[in-house]
């Protein structure tokens, strides 16, 4: 978990403003978290064990932005959500909202053995919102309610026209500061085509796998994304 790429911490540095010294701050006490274990026993299998490093890098994220709204789509064992819950948790600010169940299409056949938040334990769940109905309009519903949303996180699966809405969606409902985030980007060509309305070569936190890619309000202009 901790054999982090430094230049996915750097990227990180880069996108939240956070000093270098504080992200080691955060990086001990990430060290310190029995999270990885608690999953483990909560029954998260060789499917999600891989992606410890990238649960890390999203636990350090919202721990270096203090986000008070954070939606994600594509929900379904729970896995980042119980990441980013801890970090909620340990911020002690500060709420997530999980549109899903989402779908398997793409993933590993042991992924559609889950129920929806398995893997999010009991202690966690005090700040976590689970929405059902994992459709276009239940996700307009939840923007208009949540907005200004201060991280996005879309992991909706491999659709190319879902992907496509989900990131314009997100991207207009975004805080001055806010933080879009985007799981298996290689999946279909939706965020490499984003991040060129940007003016911007794809943006990669970190090639996993699976590949997350990352992009702040503060990076480019929102009115890009409309054209």
């Amino acid at each position: 978990m901790l054999m982090l790429r430094q230049a996915a911490l750097d990227r990180i540095v880069a996108l939240t403003g956070v000093s270098p010294p504080d992200l080691q701050r955060l990086r001990r006490d990430l060290r310190e978290s029995e999270l990885p274990d608690i999953l483990v026993q909560r029954g998260a299998g060789m499917a999600f064990t891989r992606e410890l490093p990238q649960g890390a890098l999203l636990y350090l994220i919202v721990r270096a932005t203090r986000p008070r709204v954070i939606l994600e789509t594509g929900v379904r064992p729970g896995y980042s959500t119980a990441w980013i819950l801890a970090a909620l948790d340990a911020n002690g600010f500060g709420s997530l909202t999980s549109l899903g169940p989402g779908p398997t299409a793409g993933r590993s056949s042991g992924v559609r053995e889950y129920g929806v938040g398995q893997l999010v334990p009991p202690s966690l769940r005090s700040r976590w919102t689970l929405a059902l109905g994992n459709t276009p309009e239940r996700l307009r519903e939840l923007l208009a309610t949540a907005r200004p949303v201060d991280l996005f996180f879309s992991d909706n699966g491999p659709d190319v026209a879902r992907a496509r809405f989900e990131l314009r969606a997100a991207w207009e409902s975004l805080a001055p500061q806010g933080i879009l985030l985007t799981h298996h980007v290689d999946a279909n060509p939706a965020w490499s085509d984003f991040c060129t309305l940007q003016g911007l070569p794809p943006q990669v936190l970190d090639p996993g796998p699976p590949p997350m890619g990352a992009l702040a309000v503060s990076a480019a202009g929102r009115d890009r994304a409309r054209s």
